[in-house]
């Protein structure tokens, strides 16, 4: 296999509400998960090299199933974006119960992104998501997104405070642009060391 992944061959697969609809994994997987307002969309489309393949929402928090592309027999996995405080508690405890599901169930978890905005220290959901994959081993990264909104001095500044805040290793931290391309070479090369 070669050691790189052809996005141009991204497409879009299918959608699901519900974690038991999902097929099981045939094939590694990359899951993206974050804030409703996160920039996941943004990030998944500049990997894909494609303006909008993943939906971009103007009403964050719009995602509220799980969907899933696929790129040279890899798949990409778009989790809701969590904590949209203007959604009914009804549909955020349905989108917690769908993010728990699907880590819990049966996957090729190879890689989970978890994307937090540089620009904000992350927020209770952004620790308890990150505490969640290291207290069930899970082989994630953290794509520090919206790196183009500061200066190179504050991007080393506010990577060194979340990556203290979350407690996560500096190898594991991206910083990321989806305007600039900033980091989109290295996110795709963990993304190859993960699955291929």
């Amino acid at each position: 296999m070669a050691d790189s992944i052809n996005y141009q061959l991204a497409k879009f697969v299918a959608s699901y509400g519900k974690v038991s609809q999902i097929p099981e994994s045939t094939c590694p997987e990359v899951s993206f998960v974050g804030r409703s307002n996160v920039g996941k969309s943004s990030i998944m489309n500049k990997l894909f090299g494609r303006k909008n393949l993943v939906k971009v929402s103007s009403t964050p928090g719009k995602t509220s199933n799980i969907n899933f592309f696929e790129a040279d027999d890899v798949h990409f996995v778009d989790l809701p974006g969590y904590g949209f405080a203007r959604r009914s508690k009804a549909e955020r405890d349905r989108w917690a119960e769908l993010i728990g599901d699907f880590f819990d169930s049966e996957r090729s978890f190879n890689l989970v992104v978890s994307l937090v905005d540089i620009r904000h220290d992350p927020s209770k959901l952004d620790h308890d998501m990150i505490d969640y994959l290291q207290g069930n081993e899970f082989n994630f990264i953290v794509c520090l997104t919206k790196a183009d909104k500061l200066s190179r001095t504050q991007q080393a500044r506010q990577a060194a405070a979340i990556k203290k805040q979350l407690n996560v290793p500096d190898e594991n931290v991206i910083i990321t642009s989806s305007q600039t391309g900033t980091g989109i070479d290295e996110l795709k090369k963990r993304i190859a060391e993960a699955c291929l």
